[in-house]
């Protein structure tokens, strides 16, 4: 088997390419987050958060500057529109870009209070946006400009665009991060990296049901990171869970077993998948951009 793999379960077999090695397409962030992948343009989009900047990294073409400044960026996704949206650290707000190039503002404060620092963002069917607003982006100045929480909390929130309407979704985070839901969007799955910060703190992924309504119930813990914490993460097509972790990337089936993992010989910190088939794992880790090819698609949009 490939050395770039680490089969904890005989199925974990199935998903891998056994001739298909771990790539690295590029070197030289302080801290890769968010990555995005445009099908529609055979291109991806990843924060380079330190340096206050957004790349671009295109097949065939290599790796060129998309924002900067980018106030910050770490989480980005695609609505319904296939348009950008982003969380930025900086402005503490999660915007849009539309197809001019122009940024729209969607949020930006709760209760008239400004949000923490956005963190990771997922745009459901319906067109709602979800998303994590932990404080890292004000604990200091090296990922945005270091300030006290107005809002003294950290929340995960559900906007609605059409009504304008932000509504606090979950309130028992320590630090809440990375999020997804599962392919049929009945549960949303959401990580927790308060160990970051406190050697006793949470390290986990939890499972909520999503409501027709879209209220959250729920939220046992699903799985937790045994090297380092779960920050971003995205699903597959059966519904495995593939995240990041302080090793490389964690592989779980949808009851929570570990199946395998890719080795990473960097602190991994978010992945997506793209390609023009989807089944290109591209993975953001510390100083680097990475790619694998899978025996599997994942479920993002577009």
């Amino acid at each position: 088997m490939n050395p770039d793999y680490d089969v904890r379960d005989p199925r974990f077999r199935d998903y891998l390419l056994g001739n298909c090695a771990v790539e690295k397409l590029y070197t030289g962030t302080l801290w890769a987050e968010g990555p995005v992948y445009f099908c529609d343009g055979d291109f991806l989009l990843w924060s380079d958060i330190p340096n206050n900047r957004i790349l671009k990294w295109t097949a065939g073409a290599g790796v060129t500057e998309y924002r900067r400044p980018s106030d910050y960026s770490n989480g980005h996704t695609r609505d319904r529109e296939g348009r950008l949206v982003s969380c930025e650290h900086g402005a503490r707000r999660v915007t849009r870009t539309e197809w001019d190039g122009s940024v729209t503002v969607l949020a930006e404060s709760y209760q008239g209070k400004r949000l923490n620092s956005p963190n990771d963002v997922v745009v459901k069917s319906d067109g709602t946006v979800w998303f994590t607003d932990p404080p890292y982006g004000i604990l200091s100045d090296y990922e945005g400009y270091k300030a006290d929480s107005e809002i003294g909390a950290n929340y995960v929130y559900r906007l609605d665009p059409k009504a304008c309407d932000l509504t606090v979704v979950a309130d028992d985070f320590d630090k809440p991060n990375g999020l997804a839901f599962s392919p049929d969007e009945k549960t949303l799955y959401i990580a927790d990296t308060g160990l970051s910060h406190d050697p006793e703190g949470p390290r986990h992924i939890r499972a909520f049901q999503v409501g027709d309504d879209n209220s959250l119930s729920g939220g046992e813990v699903f799985a937790v990171c045994d090297t380092g914490v779960f920050d971003g993460f995205r699903l597959d097509e059966d519904g495995n869970i593939w995240s990041s972790g302080g090793d490389g990337v964690h592989c779980f089936s949808p009851a929570g077993e570990l199946l395998g993992k890719i080795r990473i010989p960097e602190k991994v910190s978010n992945v997506t998948f793209g390609g023009a088939k989807k089944n290109r794992l591209f993975i953001t880790a510390t100083t680097s951009l990475y790619a694998v090819y899978l025996n599997r698609r994942g479920v993002q949009w577009p």
